[in-house]
This record gives structure tokens, sequence and C-alpha cells, in this order.
């Protein structure tokens, strides 16, 4: 595990926090490691109804720390950072993210694969890729054109142009805006939201929401599925229970 990346838990749900603010927050291979553990613990257990990603200081992540990547060689297919990717792109746990000052290439690239995201006022996102004679990566390619359109994503990732929070909002990146000092009440509000939802449900929502388009009298037969699942659990049966007294 990383000293760069802090896991707590409080109230099921389970904050991981990148702790590195003398490097920006730049992310190294055991910081990916270590965040990627912590979203599959999160995933195994059925009682964890989020997990909210932030990061230490002025600046929420400064993308890869370069240095450290050449140090390991080359990248191969289970390295830690493809790990990490397929992992935040296949839980059905909820993420949150709360993003401040800066988010930088991958910093930007991690949230796409987030749930709800909100940022402080004046946070600055670029993906500067192709500027690095590079290519977009994390699913960033088409993940913001299906946000935005083709024309936006062009915008963003050929010509790699700086967009603040608000811009942020406009594309569907964030999806709320606030003062940096309501940043962290913002979030904690969020997640107690979502703490007081039953987590099966919460969990089958999200998996029906990132499940690819299909006809939908199939789309249909599915929820189908799920609501009948859901539907024979105790906890839905007490809430139920609880709703029809009123």
């Amino acid at each position: 595990m990383s000293e760069f990346v802090t896991i707590s838990e409080t109230n099921n749900i389970v904050r991981v926090h990148l702790n590195r603010p003398q490097k920006r927050n730049a992310l190294t291979q055991d910081m990916y490691a270590a965040m990627t553990q912590a979203l599959q613990d999160a995933e195994a257990r059925d009682d964890i109804a989020a997990v909210v990603l932030s990061g230490e200081g002025d600046l929420f992540c400064a993308g890869n720390d370069l240095g450290d990547f050449l140090k390991h060689g080359e990248l191969k297919s289970d390295s830690p950072v493809f790990q990490f990717l397929q992992t935040i792109s296949s839980v059905n746990v909820t993420v949150v993210a709360a993003v401040q000052g800066a988010a930088v290439g991958i910093g930007t690239t991690i949230l796409l694969h987030c749930d709800l995201v909100y940022a402080a006022e004046g946070t600055q996102f670029v993906m500067p890729f192709v500027d690095m004679g590079l290519v977009p990566e994390a699913g960033s390619s088409q993940l913001i054109s299906a946000l935005c359109g083709h024309a936006k994503a062009a915008e963003l990732l050929l010509l790699a142009e700086q967009f603040d929070a608000a811009k942020a909002y406009e594309l569907n990146i964030v999806n709320k805006v606030v003062p940096a000092a309501e940043l962290a009440a913002t979030v904690q509000a969020v997640a107690d939201k979502l703490a007081a939802k039953p987590v099966r449900s919460l969990r089958l929502s999200k998996k029906l929401m990132k499940t690819q388009p299909e006809p939908i009298n199939d789309r249909i037969q599915r929820e189908l599925v799920d609501f009948l699942q859901v539907l024979a659990s105790p906890e839905t049966q007490a809430i139920i229970a609880a709703k029809a007294k009123r």
C-alpha cells in the first residue's frame, strides 16, 4: 500500500484521499494499487454505500508522476494503473469525487468513471495528452464524446484546451460547482444521503445505468429481473411497509 493514499471509513462510506500535496497529488503506481484495493474492498462489502475520492491541499490531482512511471519500466496490461482503471470503470458501488484547484490529465479522466462529481469554484481542468505526444486514456476518447459531443470533445482532447469548473458543469463532467469553502460539506451531505439508502438498490441501479444500450424491451426485462430481486429482500419489504403506514 501507499503512504500517499489515506483510506478511512465512516457511516458506511469509504474515503480514498490522495495525500501527496508536496507533489500536487501526482499519482504513482503504488498509489494506483492502493486505490484499486480500496475500491475492490468496498465493492466486496454489502454495507458500503459509496466511495468518496478526494485530494489533499490546493490541488486535486496533477496527473501521473512520470518519473515514477519511467522508474517502473514498460507498462503492461496488468500494471497498477490499468488495474485501477479496470476496477473504477466496473465497480457497482457509487463513486463520488470532490475536486478542487486543478485536475490534470488522469486527474480529469478519473472523474469520467465517477457517478457524482462536485467541484470547487475556479477549479481548472485539462487533458494535455496530445500536447505531450500521447493519446487520450482511461476511455476518455469515448466518454468525453458521449458527454458533450464530438465537437466539444475535439476542443478538449485535440486542442487540449484548459477549462474551468463552470465549463465542466456545462459539459456534464461535474454535477455541481460550489464555493471552495463549501466543497467538503457538500460532498459530506451527498455521502450522508447515499448512506441512508438501500445499498442493494443503489448498486443494481448503477449497474443498470452502466449497461450498454439495448432494445428497450430487453431493458425492461432486465430491470424486471432486478426489480423482483430487490422486492423480495427484507430491507425493501420493510421500506414498503413503513411507507404504507404513512
